[in-house]
């Protein structure tokens, strides 16, 4: 491994570490755009979803509390949400991934713009079940075609009224269970060989001291700043994914 390999994933590593303890998702956003310069897609992909499942297990331990108060709406988007990754697996066999990315892109970006633009946020108070479902169950297809789990759960829990130790308990538990069993998906596919895993201890230490400080952070802000974060990072997160499967 050279210098700048190592650089390159320490780099990408803190980033995508830092926006996941502030945010609870956005690890694969922030790092595969410095993994991809020092290796192949799918050896970044199979890094990035181990770093996505360690720094989130650091932010389910901050809303623990949360997360056990109200179980129920956790699983109202985590079952659905396991249910679909067989079907996302299945779905890029007739969908390219390349334009399923595109298309999610798209919706940040207006999602994102259109409501960073407003003064008031939007308040769905009322419970939602059903809608809680589906989102889920979509956020599973997503998770495994695309690795995109997280998209459509943040848009649609950024318009909940939740506090943010709530929106993160839905949010980082969500990914943190979908993206390992990606990973155990992926190591079922032999996609764990002793390049990748060196890889992985490289990016380890400093994803988990950038987690760290992005807790930190996270732990200071207001609940209503935490909302319009939340819906910052759409916005940026869906122009980061189209100008990488563009450019």
């Amino acid at each position: 491994m050279t210098s700048d390999q190592i650089a390159f994933v320490v780099a990408g590593a803190a980033a995508g570490g830092f926006i996941n303890g502030l945010a609870g998702f956005g690890t694969a956003l922030f790092a595969l755009g410095f993994f991809l310069s020092v290796m192949p897609p799918p050896q970044a992909v199979a890094v990035t979803v181990v770093l996505s499942v360690i720094s989130g297990i650091q932010g389910l331990w901050v809303v623990r509390a949360a997360i056990w108060e109200r179980p129920r709406r956790l699983m109202r988007f985590l079952l659905p949400g396991l249910l679909g990754i067989p079907l996302g697996i299945i779905t890029l066999a007739v969908i390219d991934a390349r334009t399923l990315k595109l298309i999610i892109a798209g919706f940040l970006v207006l999602y994102g713009g259109f409501f960073s633009l407003r003064r008031a946020l939007p308040r769905f108070e009322r419970p939602t079940p059903l809608i809680d479902s589906g989102v889920g169950f979509l956020g599973g297809i997503l998770g495994g075609a695309a690795s995109l789990s997280g998209a459509l759960p943040t848009m649609w829990c950024s318009m909940r009224p939740w506090p943010k130790a709530e929106t993160r308990a839905v949010l980082q538990p969500f990914n943190v269970i979908i993206l390992a069993v990606t990973t155990a998906i992926l190591a079922l596919r032999g996609a764990y060989d002793a390049t990748t895993l060196l890889f992985i201890a490289v990016a380890v230490p400093s994803t988990m001291i950038a987690a760290q400080i992005g807790i930190a952070v996270f732990k200071r802000l207001p609940d209503d700043l935490f909302r319009r974060m939340l819906i910052a990072m759409c916005l940026l997160s869906g122009i980061i994914l189209m100008a990488r499967e563009l450019l």
